[in-house]
């Protein structure tokens, strides 16, 4: 046992003072909501109270409860020296020599040579973003706000024009839901406020949605992506059962929400708009008033407000909540279809405790480069080296691809790179799977 388990400060619950000596064991045994170590370089901290003033959300500290938290911290924070100042007055000791830096199953040669790599891309200027990248970006998104309120200002109102407009506001929404994940992820500037202001405006502003509520779900998935009860991507009981180990023990349980064993056909024709429909939006509104998130509900206001100014003496009250129910509609294909064909098809499944690289290897694959799969997915066709390294701007994803697949091939990991067209396919193909498993399961165990 470590020999700094004697002292104990008033405050943290079961802190002790920086200098305490721990095994892995005494580490994984703080893993509660209310007693939570985890461990950087070595170095053990109390997080407890810590969690709930950390600007990603409790969940994701959570999440790395008892664990060697060390490669989602670098991947998480573009400054590091400055992050580990808030880490200082946490610091309760560090692991014993004679225990291993990595903690379970995880590789400690990945580890080592993922960290080689991570150098190598910093050495390159890959974590450099271009300003006038971004810049272009946000004005074609405004570009097409304006196109589409001036067609319907000139030529009227008809039933033509206005599928038109909803095609253009829905490519503006779906666009600015590219941009706002880069300020989100701060991969645009250096100072991560300015991130956060611009993240605020765009989320908010363009798209009428709350920052910090991203902020704390998001973070979440790419902390432990498709993993049961901590990826709140993968938590859509209520309407599927995904990968090959949900649906058999819920189908052992006899619990039936939907007919899964149709959920591929499901999600086709309606899945998809039940997931960021305008109910969604009345959501996140709910979420931001009982959290008293008052600036975040400023921002996504000015949005409805700026929406509701434009189009209203246009198409009346009734007509502008029915357009944009229907741009709604139009983008939550979009945005569901980009991102589900990247993760669905992978593994899903309880937690591993597998290293970074592996973990997110498992859980993701890549959709081939072309100036139109980059454009409509904004970069996340290189969903892999995005999840290896959430603040890289998208524009070097390219860039540091072929460092990770080669990687990859080393340590004999899968690197997954698919068509858009057969990205599409698994996601029907592995909904289906995961409906026959549940009724294969349901019916005869």
């Amino acid at each position: 046992m470590g020999g700094g388990g004697q002292l104990t400060e008033p405050g943290e619950p079961g802190s002790r003072r920086a200098g305490g000596v721990y095994t892995w064991e005494e580490v994984q045994s703080h893993s509660s909501r209310n007693d939570q170590w985890l461990v950087i370089d070595r170095k053990v901290y109390n997080v407890t109270k810590w969690a709930k003033r950390h600007p990603g959300g409790f969940r994701v500290i959570n999440h790395y409860a008892g664990e060697d938290a060390t490669e989602a911290f670098t991947a998480f924070h573009p400054d590091l020296k400055f992050v580990r100042k808030f880490l200082k007055p946490l610091l309760i000791g560090e692991l014993a020599a004679t225990e291993p830096s990595q903690d379970r199953n995880k590789n400690a040669a990945v580890i080592r040579d993922f960290h080689t790599l991570r150098v190598q891309a910093e050495s390159d200027g890959l974590f450099r973003a271009q300003p006038l990248f971004f810049c272009l970006h946000l004005g074609h998104i405004l570009l097409l706000e304006a196109l589409a309120w001036l067609i319907i200002w000139l030529w009227g109102t008809s039933w033509t024009l206005t599928f038109l407009i909803s095609i253009i506001l829905a490519t503006a929404q779906a666009q600015a839901g590219w941009l706002q994940h880069d300020f989100g992820h701060l991969s645009v500037f250096k100072k991560s406020s300015w991130n956060h202001i611009l993240h605020k405006f765009v989320i908010g502003h363009l798209k009428g949605a709350s920052a910090n509520w991203w902020n704390h779900r998001h973070f979440q998935h790419h902390a432990k992506p498709n993993i049961f009860s901590k990826d709140p991507d993968v938590n859509m009981l209520h309407i599927f059962v995904l990968g090959d180990t949900q649906p058999v023990e819920y189908g052992i349980k006899k619990i039936k929400y939907l007919p899964y064993h149709h959920q591929h056909q499901y999600f086709l024709l309606v899945g998809p708009p039940l997931l960021i429909p305008v109910y969604f939006h009345i959501q996140i509104i709910r979420t931001m008033i009982s959290r008293h998130d008052w600036v975040d509900l400023a921002w996504s206001m000015s949005y409805y407000l700026r929406y509701l100014c434009c189009y209203v003496p246009l198409y009346g009250l009734f007509g502008s909540v029915a357009l944009i129910s229907f741009v709604r509609f139009l983008e939550s294909h979009w945005f569901v279809w980009v991102t589900q064909m990247n993760h669905l098809p992978m593994d899903i499944d309880h937690e591993k405790h597998h290293d970074w690289l592996t973990m997110q290897l498992q859980a993701t694959c890549n959709i081939e480069k072309s100036i139109f799969n980059d454009w409509f997915s904004g970069h996340l066709n290189f969903q892999i080296e995005h999840h290896l390294f959430p603040t890289m701007p998208r524009h070097n994803y390219h860039l540091v691809a072929p460092l990770v697949h080669a990687l990859c091939e080393k340590h004999g990991i899968p690197y997954q790179v698919k068509t858009m067209w057969q990205g599409i396919v698994d996601v029907i193909r592995s909904l289906k799977n995961s409906g026959d498993l549940w009724l294969d399961a349901y019916l005869h165990k």
